[in-house]
């Protein structure tokens, strides 16, 4: 199998995968890497939190009730996208 086409099945894989959250209550980008942290301790790395865009991008499965859990003690709300 060429390289190009495992980075093509890999893509699919993150797309079919991939979960985004809006994220309120985020006031400047350190909001956006301290939840990006604080889910990394909790096992969830392939993670992005924005602060621009006021979401959370999860390309793993997880747990959501989880999620939920850690961003709400965090302080912040969290909604499907």
């Amino acid at each position: 199998m060429s390289l190009n086409a495992k980075l093509q099945m890999l893509n699919t894989k993150l797309e079919n995968t991939k979960k985004i959250y809006k994220i309120e209550g985020m006031d400047c980008d350190s909001c956006a890497t301290l939840l990006e942290l604080d889910l990394e301790d909790a096992g969830i790395k392939n993670c992005r939190c924005s602060y621009p865009k006021k979401t959370l991008e999860i390309y793993e499965d997880h747990d959501e009730i989880k999620v939920v859990e850690i961003i709400s003690k965090s302080g912040y709300s969290i909604s499907n996208e």
